[in-house]
């Protein structure tokens, strides 16, 4: 019988982790909610066995060892230190140039969110530094973000365009999506946000804006990029509901994933809309209503909270994350990665902030993080378990209790990566290994 019969059988590994607390968030279907959203699968000195870039085998060490029938080319002894699956990073806008440093401190000297968009700063001042960047220069942009995110534990990423606002610049973001997908570690989910902001040719005809992303952008994506996400951003300052409903619907005729950025800063019903209209996720959802709760919880919506821009805002009102595990609905994180509010590639920091102010406990938070985030990603079949047939997308930790990962904040507990079977990041492992050619 030949080796990759054998390993078909799942009897021959590449590598074993060993001597590892392991935190699984495995078994069953879907995303965890209510009580489950606590379910880590803890399993005490535990073992990983990989083969061919997944996970053939995960258990307590001796169980493990003995359905191997072989030796594996790599043991990687943790010493008891928690290993997990890789975070799944469910909102991210990776792909801009430019700097808005200068918002933060008109935003400690009071301005708000929508005053300064309003003023001409905001997601508009991204747009026109991302439109005069080469794409060498955002490429390079974005592989470094994508590196920083590696370096704190994640292998997978949701990424938002929304920076171009132009059909030909939206369609060049999704390309330096694909391009970087190609030559990073890193897992890619490209989502289309063409409906970010009204750009400055339409500054007073929010409706034109609209009429050229469901008549031109929306058909020119579904026809390059089949079946990506698209999302909306439903908001004061930003699209109405008749709008978002518009694109939503458009989005959806034509075969493409729905999202939605909602009840942010005002609630205008985008979260009943979205969830009602099918959508994976509806995200940020800082203003919504127990009426919303309950529509989310019905429609089955991953709802992605994100504490880093509530954080990096400076306001203290934090998403009702506490009701929606009270109502089932399954919660998810992201950083929000982006230039304006949320400039951090850290998920470590995410889970102390979602402790912290949304009131998640820690099995909560890293549940939201792998698992439920790969939903919201449409990628929980091969992400955010350590589970046999999955992706062996693996993170260890500096510690052997998996609250350390809440609990300390500031630095960067995450020291060895893998992503499909392969170690991409942390300590021994050389900066050369970590992006292809």
């Amino acid at each position: 019988m030949s080796v990759a019969a054998e390993r078909r059988l799942g009897m021959i590994a590449d590598l074993v982790i060993e001597h590892a607390t392991l935190v699984t968030v495995a078994g069953g279907t879907g995303p965890l909610r209510g009580a489950r959203q606590a379910d880590l699968g803890v399993v005490p000195d535990g073992a990983v066995a990989v083969a061919d870039g997944r996970i053939a085998a995960v258990g307590p060490r001796a169980a493990v060892l003995r359905a191997l029938s072989g030796v594996p080319a790599a043991v990687f002894d943790a010493g008891g230190r928690v290993v997990l699956p890789g975070f799944v990073d469910a909102h991210t806008h990776p792909v801009w140039a430019g700097s808005r440093a200068e918002e933060l401190e008109q935003r400690i000297a009071g301005a708000t969110y929508v005053e300064i968009m309003a003023g001409g700063g905001g997601i508009g001042s991204t747009v026109r530094a991302t439109r005069a960047a080469s794409e060498t220069r955002l490429l390079a942009d974005l592989l470094g973000r994508l590196d920083r995110l590696l370096a704190f534990g994640v292998t997978t990423v949701e990424a938002k365009t929304g920076y171009g606002l132009s059909t030909e610049e939206e369609l060049r973001h999704l390309a330096l999506l694909a391009e970087a997908d190609r030559r990073h570690p890193v897992r890619i989910v490209p989502t289309f946000l063409g409906a970010h902001a009204v750009p400055d040719g339409f500054r007073g005809r929010p409706d034109a804006y609209v009429d050229l992303v469901v008549d031109e952008m929306l058909p020119a994506v579904a026809t390059a990029w089949p079946g990506v996400f698209c999302d909306v951003f439903c908001d004061d300052g930003a699209f109405t509901l008749a709008q978002a409903e518009r694109i939503l619907r458009r989005a959806a005729a034509l075969g493409l994933g729905l999202k939605a950025h909602a009840d942010e800063f005002a609630n205008l019903g985008c979260t009943a809309l979205a969830a009602g209209l099918g959508a994976t996720s509806v995200d940020h959802l800082v203003a919504t209503t127990a009426e919303d709760v309950a529509v989310l919880a019905a429609r089955g919506s991953v709802a992605v909270l994100l504490p880093g821009t509530t954080f990096g805002l400076g306001s203290t009102r934090f998403a009702p994350a506490r009701a929606m595990v009270a109502s089932g609905v399954p919660v998810a994180l992201g950083t929000d990665l982006n230039p304006g509010t949320c400039p951090s590639e850290s998920m470590p920091l995410m889970l102390a902030l979602a402790t912290r102010y949304l009131r998640l406990s820690t099995a909560e938070a890293i549940v939201a993080a792998t698992r439920n985030a790969a939903y919201a990603s449409g990628r929980g079949e091969m992400a955010g378990r350590l589970e046999p047939g999955f992706a062996a997308d693996v993170i260890v930790i500096d510690g052997d209790d998996y609250r350390d990962l809440a609990y300390r904040f500031g630095g960067n507990p995450v020291v060895r990566v893998m992503v499909g079977g392969r170690w991409v990041a942390g300590d021994g492992v050389p900066n050369a290994e970590r992006r292809a050619s």
